[in-house]
């Protein structure tokens, strides 16, 4: 039994998979484990032996296996290179096409836990403004969030393109992404502690969800299915929350006694009558009338 001990990165998995499989070490004989389960308990055990050349695998899988090692269930990896075993040494070119396989249902489980994951931290990472470099003058923002997975590194592009014109750190537990306007880089996670505390940005936050909040259209279920109450701690707009739901049936009994407001004429200027002519559709000419004999 090899026991081999990764940091819980893909890349690190996938040298040491390249290895085992060149080796030709069967997925029985290898116990995996990573530097954040067990620390310093083993070592390494992947030797220098004569190595045979390393079977082509499918990209696909390799797409799979970079989303999968993002997952904290300790299993991944050892389920990564059995199926990776069975792509290449054991002749199942088409595997990953079996929906059915329990291996190739467990890795797509895994990637969607994932993919959710991401999108919930897209939805709610909230920055807080915390100085201004004095040498460029960008402002500096930080935000705190708790992802289920270590997810920092396949989310932080999002913020790179999104918020390109602003320097901003996301502090995790499972890893922090740094952008300084030209550069993105990635440090160890933090505790709570090292993120910024409350400041006037959140009153903004606030206030733009206290205006689009909709009585008329509350679901208290949906809303918590789309935003888990675990999350709320760290949202500066769900202290709202609470008092919105318990007033919404007076608001729209409000809104339903409420007379119809007649609507304002358009506004007279120059750009926006130019706007209404370019979205004007142009109408036909009128039919010519009859001529008499």
């Amino acid at each position: 039994m090899r026991t081999v001990v990764i940091q819980p990165v893909f890349a690190e998995w996938r040298k040491s998979a390249r290895e085992l499989l060149a080796l030709r070490v069967p997925p029985e004989d290898v116990l995996w484990s990573d530097e954040a389960q067990e620390p310093g308990l083993f070592a390494p055990t992947v030797d220098a032996s004569p190595r045979a050349a390393v079977p082509k695998v499918p990209p696909a899988f390799l797409d799979l296996a970079r989303s999968v090692a993002a997952h904290c269930d300790a299993r991944r990896w050892g389920v990564l290179y059995r199926v990776l075993w069975r792509l290449t040494h054991g002749g199942e070119r088409h595997l990953l096409a079996v929906a059915t396989d329990r291996d190739v249902r467990q890795l797509q489980q895994w990637c969607k836990a994932i993919g959710r994951d991401i999108h919930k931290m897209h939805a709610f990472v909230r920055f807080r403004l915390v100085g201004r470099d004095e040498a460029t003058g960008r402002e500096q923002f930080a935000a705190w969030f708790e992802p289920e997975h270590r997810i920092v590194h396949l989310a932080a592009g999002f913020f790179e393109k999104r918020f390109a014109g602003m320097d901003w750190s996301i502090l995790t537990p499972h890893g922090c992404a740094h952008w300084d306007g030209s550069l993105l880089h990635f440090t160890p996670g933090v505790p709570r502690s090292a993120a910024p505390d409350d400041d006037a940005l959140d009153d903004l936050w606030r206030t733009y969800y206290r205006s689009i909040f909709n009585p008329a259209r509350l679901k208290v279920r949906a809303m918590q299915s789309e935003m888990p109450k675990k999350y709320w701690k760290n949202l500066p707009e769900a202290t709202l929350i609470a008092d919105l739901i318990a007033k919404s049936s007076g608001r729209v009994e409000k809104m339903l006694r409420t007379e119809l407001r007649p609507a304002k004429p358009a506004p007279k200027n120059a750009y926006l009558d130019s706007l209404r002519v370019l979205n004007t559709p142009e109408r036909p000419p009128p039919d010519e009338p009859p001529q008499t004999p």
